[in-house]
């Protein structure tokens, strides 16, 4: 009796879920249709060339989302099955739901809603934010709960990337300030409203085993490759495209060597850990997305995956327990030093080459990069001309800023709601459990760090 799941309503999910995807069917039923097929020959062959060019790369993120990032988030020893379900079951909603709010919000037209692969890329970008968020709080939430985070987070990624992209024009191809920050510092808002002030013990299965942190490390692998697809996606093929591969490519590159020299510094016999490896090497990634398209050199990826893989490792070595101990901040994934740190990297890093391009006094760099940022987004490139780079460059930290404070309060008010007693937050005790929530026949591969008297201690302090 002591594993039966909390008094919350055990029908909630399956209802909830059963609900959603009954009023899907109905919204695609009256409003959701396909373009019809053109007639002539040079349409029909212009879609498929755009198919052919973007279908693999999707299939790379499909690869990175399901398989990947499932992956690296199996860390927890008994935790497992638990995560790798819940990462698939909220990419599927948070996909769904963004699809529906994007096409009312933007692509509604004389009562139809036309879908094309396009559209379904961009919604599962706004299920990543999703992804990333819950990993503050991975272990202490129930799925009732990271449904509700799914659902509140959508509409306030749509909303901010908008205003980011779209009102300010901030160049971001690769999703650095949009998707990387937004995301962390949303979950950390989430994180420190649902836990308040409260220090939590370390909980007995909350220590990664070798074999936990091997099956991490083969998502960690796994990610690594399929970045590029990731940065490049939107890129307008040709010239930007390859780029912004090049760039990526070498970023991570760097941050891999690098995490690899930062880990063994800090740690005191010189040995490296995983958990360092696991995140230092995607740091690269996460920096070089704001600025992946310009005509930077290559050195400067180089460089920016070198200084995005030191702050994460600093970042987990240091400003993680930093923040646990003075600000009792839940940071379950590290999502901070692995999304929120870099991100901040990279921003500061578009603006600097910004401003780098713009004192090239050939200006042939400065039009090279304004045409790169056009790839991004007519718009943006469009607004840049007008603006000029010093416009830019504040346009880069107003989109920075609204994508950490806006993502912030929504994430503190989301929060707040995820208290409620419906949505059954599993006691301290039973976290970090796959058989909280799955039926499982056989526990012997599962390590049972966490004995009798620990459970009871354990118990103990939540009663008090």
């Amino acid at each position: 009796t002591a594993m039966q799941p909390p008094i919350c309503p055990r029908r909630l999910l399956p209802l909830s879920l059963g609900l959603f995807q009954g009023a899907l069917l109905l919204f695609f039923a009256l409003f959701i249709t396909y373009d019809e097929p053109s007639a002539h020959a040079e349409d029909a062959s212009l879609v498929a060339n755009q198919l052919y060019g973007i279908f693999p790369l999707f299939q790379d993120i499909q690869v990175m989302l399901v398989v990947g990032l499932g992956l690296l988030l199996t860390f927890l020893p008994c935790y497992g099955l638990s995560v790798l379900t819940h990462n698939f079951l909220l990419l599927n909603f948070s996909t769904q739901w963004a699809l529906a709010l994007q096409g009312l919000l933007h692509h509604f037209h004389h009562g139809q809603v036309h879908l094309d692969l396009r559209n379904l890329l961009i919604a599962e970008f706004a299920a990543v934010t999703v992804l990333i968020s819950v990993g503050a709080v991975l272990g202490r939430t129930s799925p009732c709960q990271l449904l509700v985070v799914a659902a509140c987070e959508i509409p306030v990624y749509l909303a901010s990337e908008w205003v980011i992209v779209t009102h300010l024009g901030v160049l971001d191809v690769g999703g650095t300030i949009t998707i990387h920050v937004f995301s962390c510092y949303f979950g950390l808002g989430v994180s420190k409203a649902l836990f308040g002030a409260a220090r939590r013990p370390v909980h007995p299965k909350e220590t990664p085993t070798p074999r936990s942190d091997l099956m991490s490390l083969v998502g960690t692998l796994i990610l690594w490759v399929f970045w590029p697809s990731f940065v490049a996606v939107l890129c307008q093929p040709g010239d930007a495209q390859h780029r912004a591969i090049l760039n990526t490519i070498l970023a991570m590159s760097a941050s891999t060597v690098t995490t690899v020299v930062a880990s063994s510094l800090t740690e005191k016999d010189g040995k490296l850990s995983a958990g360092h490896l696991q995140n230092g090497s995607l740091a690269g990634g996460v920096a070089i997305g704001a600025v992946a398209d310009m005509a930077v050199p290559p050195v400067a990826a180089l460089a920016l995956g070198s200084l995005s893989a030191v702050a994460c490792v600093l970042g987990f070595r240091f400003l993680t327990p930093l923040l646990a101990r003075k600000l009792a901040l839940q940071d379950q994934c590290g999502i901070h030093n692995l999304h929120g740190l870099p991100g901040i990297l990279g921003a500061a890093a578009s603006a600097v080459a910004i401003l780098v391009a713009s004192e090239d006094t050939s200006g042939s760099r400065f039009s090279q990069m304004s045409a790169a940022g056009g790839n991004a987004s007519e718009a943006s490139g469009e607004q840049w001309g007008n603006r000029g780079a010093g416009g830019q460059v504040l346009c880069q930290v107003a989109g920075l800023a609204v994508a950490l404070g806006g993502s912030l309060l929504a994430g503190l008010l989301t929060g707040a709601v995820l208290r409620l007693p419906c949505l059954a937050r599993p006691p301290e005790w039973l976290c970090f459990n796959d058989s909280l929530y799955f039926k499982i026949q056989d526990q012997a591969e599962c390590p049972e760090p966490c004995g009798t008297a620990e459970e009871g201690a354990l118990a103990l302090k939540e009663r008090v």
